[in-house]
C-alpha cells in the first residue's frame, strides 16, 4: 500500500505560478512513475504531466513551456511547478503513484487550483 498526499493547491490570478507537491510513502519511491491528472467541471480528466523512475518527462500540450515536473527521491516527493497560470488551468489536480510492474495507480485526494482575477 502506497500513501499519496498533495498539498499546493490555492487561489491565484492569471498570469501567476503555484507549485504543487505531491509526498508518496514507501522506501521504493524512487522507483515509482509518477504524475498529475486535472480536472474541471463538466470536463474530461486530462493527464497533465508524467515522469518516470529515471526522470523521463511528457506534458499535455497545453500545459508545456509553462508547467515543469520534477522529483526529489531523497524526500519522497515528486513536485509540478506551475507558471504563466491561466483561467482554463483552473480543475483539481490529482497526483498518482504507480509502483513498477502494477498495472494500477495510487492516488491522492485531489486538490483545488483556481486561477481567477
Amino acid at each position: 500500500q502506497v500513501h499519496v498526499v498533495e498539498s499546493g493547491g490555492g487561489l491565484v490570478q492569471p498570469g501567476g505560478s503555484l507549485r504543487l507537491s505531491c509526498a508518496a510513502s514507501g522506501s521504493l519511491f524512487s522507483t515509482y512513475a509518477m504524475g498529475w491528472y486535472r480536472q474541471a467541471p463538466g470536463k474530461q480528466r486530462e493527464l497533465v504531466a508524467h515522469i518516470t523512475s529515471d526522470g523521463s518527462t511528457n506534458y499535455a500540450d497545453s500545459v508545456k513551456g509553462r508547467f515543469t515536473i520534477s522529483r526529489d527521491n531523497a524526500k519522497n516527493t515528486m513536485y509540478l511547478q506551475m507558471n504563466r497560470l491561466k483561467p482554463e488551468d483552473t480543475a483539481v489536480y490529482s497526483c498518482y503513484a504507480r509502483p513498477p510492474g502494477l498495472q494500477y495507480a495510487y492516488w491522492g485526494q485531489g486538490t483545488q487550483v483556481t486561477v481567477s482575477s
